[in-house]
């Protein structure tokens, strides 16, 4: 039994990110399960740091992207929205090239708090960043 409201899709999650800068970094979702979501980010002029490696605030970009979306996946959004309180993030190996893929999985899953885990691997599903998002649950007024 998923976690999330019915009627949500990979077409749907795409078209979110439409003029965003999810789009602008290139940031693809790629799978979605009872409890998970998963999306790539390619590694490219859009991602580097000056040294051409990943930079840790695209990786965090994308960690923040997970678990925002996915906290809404799980909210009726004509009473509720959700908001980042906290992230963090631990930078484990660095990128060249190629793709990331982030995938983001629940903690916990409250009525006014989330927490949720996103695992960053490279193409050789290599350990990138693990990164951890606390978000806020607000009534709409």
């Amino acid at each position: 039994m998923s976690i999330f409201k019915s009627g949500i899709t990979l077409e749907t999650l795409n078209k979110l990110s439409a003029n965003t800068l999810v789009e602008h970094l290139g940031i693809r979702y790629t799978a979605l399960g009872d409890d998970f979501i998963e999306a790539t980010m390619p590694v490219d002029h859009r991602t580097h740091q000056p040294l051409g490696l990943l930079h840790g605030g695209a990786s965090v970009a994308l960690a923040e992207t997970l678990g925002s979306v996915a906290a809404m996946c799980c909210l009726d959004t004509t009473l509720q929205y959700c908001v980042g309180v906290e992230i963090n993030a631990n930078h484990i190996k660095s990128v060249k090239e190629g793709f990331v893929t982030g995938k983001v999985t629940p903690i916990h899953v409250g009525k006014k708090t989330h927490v949720w885990e996103i695992r960053i691997v490279n193409e050789k599903k290599e350990l990138v960043c693990i990164s951890r998002i606390t978000i806020a649950i607000l009534d709409r007024k």
